[in-house]
């Protein structure tokens, strides 16, 4: 993948894949009780924990609903407390909200598809307000990934173009390049996308935007690559890519 730009969603789906393992590991429920973004890294595009050092699987004992507090620095919140004196879903609860907090209200919302948008920020309410556990924050990310890969969030949106592109096959664009966010790459504008319908609706939506080449290259995803460009003054060959150039608006 070209450029140091790392999909948001990705991370955010990694951390929910390794918090619903924490939750239902043989040892039981695991939480990260010094869960900050440093204990992290990200290999091969999967997020890992560097330290366990702090990781516990005790779940708090309780007598009442008021021993299961969880305090944060902006929210605090009170489980219930089981009939076996344990505070229900605690560590999984502390993990997830830290989850939140940490990640989704930075990541989740930006950078996703319009349409994607309200199901994204359902999420981050429901895991701002632990009205979820993690069995169904994980079960509502993959619904997204799969929306996002089989290009099912498109099917709603409008797609008539607004201007006509003549197809150049085998040509690149070299330069003319105009930045955009977000975009796999730090000088110009380089999206993904699931067909050449979006690219050119990406395209018209950029006033600055005069040509795209389609790259052979694709993301996590298998989507496909796409340069934007500000004109098309200079045209290269290059078998491995299509260009496509504005001529109406």
């Amino acid at each position: 993948m070209p450029g140091t730009h790392v999909f948001v969603f990705q991370i955010c789906l990694s951390l929910v894949r390794l918090l619903h393992y924490l939750a239902h590991s043989p040892l039981g429920s695991v939480t990260l009780l010094d869960f900050r973004p440093r204990q992290f890294v990200i290999v091969d595009g999967e997020l890992k924990v560097t330290d366990l050092d702090d990781a516990s699987i005790e779940e708090s004992s309780c007598t009442s609903n008021s021993d299961c507090f969880m305090e944060f620095p902006a929210r605090n919140f009170t489980l219930p407390c089981s009939v076996e004196g344990r505070c229900q879903n605690m560590n999984e609860k502390r993990n997830l909200y830290n989850a939140y907090r940490f990640f989704f209200t930075y990541l989740l919302p930006h950078s996703a598809p319009p349409s994607l948008r309200p199901l994204l920020d359902k999420i981050v309410n429901a895991t701002g307000e632990l009205h979820w556990g993690i069995d169904e924050t994980a079960a509502q990310l993959e619904r997204v990934l799969n929306l996002y890969k089989s290009g099912e969030y498109l099917q709603n949106t409008t797609r008539i173009s607004k201007s006509e592109y003549r197809r150049v096959p085998e040509a690149f664009i070299p330069d003319e390049n105009y930045r955009c966010w977000p975009s796999y790459h730090h000088k110009g504008c380089l999206l993904s996308v699931f067909d050449i319908n979006e690219a050119i609706e990406i395209c018209d939506s950029y006033s600055q935007c005069k040509a795209f080449v389609l790259t052979n290259q694709t993301t996590w995803t298998g989507r496909q690559l796409v340069f934007f460009k500000a004109a098309s003054n200079h045209i290269m060959p290059d078998p491995d890519k299509i260009t496509y150039v504005k001529v109406t608006d």
